[in-house]
């Protein structure tokens, strides 16, 4: 026997409009009808059609969300985040991994367009992702500052991170300090740059001497690794590295090990995300904290309020600000 939705009419001894009543709309059943219906259900094991709703209603109860990197802890815990705020208003996300390609992007913005989803969250590869918001689905840019105002975004305020962090260093003595970043296409490593820059103008020095930029191929452990060789190499070698991430630090304090140089001692070092291994690291690492859960979770509220509320929504920009979290990596002494 099919279980359908015209067998728990006939079970039930109630009408299809009273069926599909119970499933969408329950406050509009009188409670001993409801619970009669939901026995049957129950019973002969009746699953709503998922895909027939969407055609009824255009859109489904998922929502999609676009990370750049699905193996950096950073991404696990956003998403964390917003799969408790989509599942509290009884919607599902879909996590698609970028990779940090403008046309893998690209094509998961077509293809969950296509599946109908409700909205979509998106860490873009590129700094504003001016593709994303040409679309009639709503979309909240994660991790980003939107400076379009018909757009919501959930953001950290880099600038006031990478501050904190060149002060840090400045104040245990640092004064030569690698800046190790990622591509320069996301734009936080940017933010970052500028806020260390501004900690080191406001403590009285030049930063174009006292800063030495250093780019990593790419914004994971391997490719923080790989740059250790490129500093042991920098004349008059800075004492500290700010690294863009907690990603490329971990690559960083590996490969520091294996030339025999000691962290803090030889080198002070300091992140940026505070990921849930940093203070579990040989050495614990020092970082710039971001509420990574509380982006994903606000993101995703500001995403149903506009899936909702629709023409009634009004568009947001959240920042948040960081937090610097001293731990013993950073802690040098002259």
């Amino acid at each position: 026997m099919v279980a359908n939705i015209h067998e728990v009419a006939r079970r039930a001894g109630v009408s299809l409009g009273t069926v599909s009543h119970v499933l969408n709309h329950p406050e509009l059943v009188a409670e001993t009808t409801r619970q009669r219906v939901l026995r049957v259900i129950n019973e002969i094991g009746f699953v709503r059609n998922g895909s027939a709703r969407q055609l009824r209603i255009g859109t489904t109860q998922t929502i999609g969300l676009i990370v750049l990197d699905v193996s950096n802890p950073f991404f696990t815990e956003v998403a964390h985040g917003a799969e408790a705020a989509a599942s509290e208003h009884g919607y599902l996300v879909i996590l698609c991994n970028s990779g940090n390609s403008p046309d893998k992007e690209a094509h998961y913005l077509d293809a969950l367009a296509e599946q109908r989803v409700a909205g979509m969250l998106i860490v873009p590869s590129v700094a504003y992702a001016p593709q994303s918001l040409r679309r009639e689905t709503p979309v909240v840019l994660l991790d980003r500052l939107s400076k379009d105002a018909n757009c919501c975004s959930v953001s950290v305020d880099d600038v006031a991170g990478g501050e904190m962090a060149g002060k840090h260093l400045l104040d245990a003595g640092h004064q030569r300090i690698a800046y190790l970043h990622g591509p320069f296409t996301n734009a936080q490593y940017i933010d970052r740059l500028e806020g260390l820059r501004h900690a080191v103008a406001q403590a009285g020095h030049d930063p174009n001497t006292v800063i030495v930029p250093l780019a990593a191929a790419a914004d994971n452990a391997q490719a923080g690794g790989a740059s250790v060789a490129a500093f042991c190499q920098i004349p008059d070698r800075p004492t500290a590295i700010f690294c863009g991430n907690d990603y490329l630090a971990v690559g960083v304090m590996h490969a520091l090990a294996e030339c025999g140089m000691v962290v803090p001692r030889d080198v002070a070092l300091i992140g940026y995300d505070d990921i849930d291994l940093a203070a579990m690291f040989a050495v614990p690492l020092s970082t710039i904290r971001q509420p990574k859960y509380e982006l994903g979770y606000a993101a995703t509220e500001l995403l149903l309020d506009e899936i909702t509320q629709k023409e009634a929504h009004t568009h947001r920009q959240i920042v948040f600000r960081p937090e610097l979290i001293v731990r013993e990596s950073s802690r040098w002494h002259r």
